[in-house]
Order: structure tokens, then sequence, then C-alpha cells
């Protein structure tokens, strides 16, 4: 891309923050975080993810309502819970609560994301979680239905569930076609959480993912839990925010070479740690 180019996608890139308090919410507005809101799912979650370092929200729709009232211009955000028969009233809820966007986590087939996408019916931003192994050989009728607004991969179910490290799946080629296919569908493609790209002392240095969104055309991420982790000394969310940003432009800015090159040691760097 061109400097203007990186810019703008830096600028443009959607991040969510997941957090039931008010103060905090407050707080990550002002620092430019787009999307901010809570998550509802449990059903079946604990039982997926047991013995996994993964987050096991107990958020509920009383939080909602308190982050709906601390926040003016960011998103309100919820993930509701998987498929199930009392999807429609959760979307009810959530919409009277002032969600404007809603994620449906755990699919698996175009059936469920059509009902989910009737029961929103066009009055949030309707974003789909895709984390099945089903929904990922179902993507192309899954993506031919109408009314869904974004596709995000969530790394920690479809890792699981296919017996992967989550870094090997971003830096595959089945990560490439299913960024491919959603933004040939038009739609918006997001993945994954974002740490502080300068963070040491992890499986894999973060700056290498962050070069993995410009080059899969992707413009959304979490905010991650490792992102509020020992920070340095006055550090502040608006200061991480920026930087993050920063960062985003710079690997925007590189050229295909380079970013295949991060790919690479993506890949390796997460190898070389299993070993």
């Amino acid at each position: 891309m061109t400097p203007d180019a990186a810019a703008r996608f830096a600028a443009s890139f959607r991040l969510t923050l997941l957090t039931a308090d008010p103060a905090r919410a407050a707080e990550a507005e002002a620092a430019g975080i787009d999307r901010i809101g809570i998550d509802i799912e449990r059903n079946g979650k604990v039982d997926r993810q047991a013995g996994h370092d993964t987050r096991i929200s107990d958020h509920d729709f009383d939080d909602l309502a308190r982050i709906r009232a601390a926040v003016g211009r960011a998103d309100v955000f919820i993930r509701i819970n998987p498929p199930h028969a009392a999807t429609a009233e959760e979307v009810e809820r959530a919409l009277d609560l002032g969600a404007t966007v809603i994620m449906l986590p755990y699919f698996h087939d175009e059936a469920e994301v059509a009902a989910f996408a009737a029961a929103v019916r066009g009055r949030a931003h309707a974003m789909l979680l895709l984390e099945t192994p089903r929904a990922l050989v179902r993507l192309r009728e899954i993506l031919a239905v109408p009314g869904i607004d974004e596709v995000m991969v969530g790394l920690n179910d479809l890792r699981l569930e296919m017996r992967l490290d989550g870094m090997e799946f971003v830096g595959s080629v089945v990560m490439e076609t299913i960024a491919q296919a959603v933004r040939g569908a038009g739609l918006a493609f997001s993945f994954g959480g974002l740490g502080r790209y300068d963070q040491t002392g992890l499986p894999v240095a973060p700056d290498l993912l962050y070069a993995q969104y410009p080059r899969l055309g992707a413009g959304g991420a979490w905010l991650a839990r490792s992102f509020f982790r020992d920070p340095p000394p006055n550090w502040t969310l608006a200061d991480g925010v920026a930087a993050l940003r920063g960062r985003l432009a710079h690997w925007a800015s590189c050229d295909p070479p380079a970013l295949e090159a991060a790919r690479g040691a993506l890949v390796a760097a997460r190898r070389d740690h299993r070993r």
C-alpha cells in the first residue's frame, strides 16, 4: 500500500474490547476503540475449551445496558450464544438494550446463519464468528446468505477442533482461502486478537501476527487480554491503541515479499517453540 492507504487501513481497523466495566468502556471509547461490549456465550463453551487458557465470560444482559449508557460514539457489541431455540429472543433483547453489533458464534451451516440473519433483520451489524470445521467447508453457502455484514475467524475453537496451532492456521493457505472468499463476497473480514506488538516473553512475537492483517486484507480484531498484561510505566490505553494502529500502518506499507517473510517467520517461530 501507499503510505496514505496504509494510514487509512490502520485508522479504519476495527478493534473490539470485551468488558462489563462502564469505566473501562468509557476509557476505551476515548482511546479510539471502535466496538465495546459483552460476551454472554456460555452454551457448550466450557466443555469445548476445558483445560485451555481461553476466555469464559460471566457477562449478562444487565451489563449490556450499563455499557450502552457509558459510551456514545463506539458501537455497542454483544456475542450471543451459539444457535439454539432462544437465539431470536437473545437478538431481540440485545437490540432492545442498544446493541449495534451482534455476533453469532459456533454455527455449523447456512440454515443456522439464515435464522440469525432473519432475527437481526438489518437492525444491527450482523457478524459471524467462524469456528467450526463444518462451517468452514460450508463457507460458500454461508456467504450467500443475505443479511450478514462481517465474518470473523475464531481461532480458539477452530484450532482445537482441527487439532492445529492457531498461528499455524493463520499462516496457512486455508486462512488465505477464507479471507479471499469473505472479501470476494463483499463482506468485512476479521480474525484473532492483538496484544501489544512489542511484548516479549511470548511463544511468538506479536509483531509477526500484526503483519498478517494487511497480508490477508483483514480489517478487525479483538483487543486481546494480553494487551493489558504487564504494561510499561505510565502506559495508558490511548497510548497502546495509538501504537497498535501505528504498527499496523507500518506493516500495511510493506511490500508483498516482506509480508510473506513475516508469514514464514510466524509459522517457523511457532513450530520451533513446540519442539
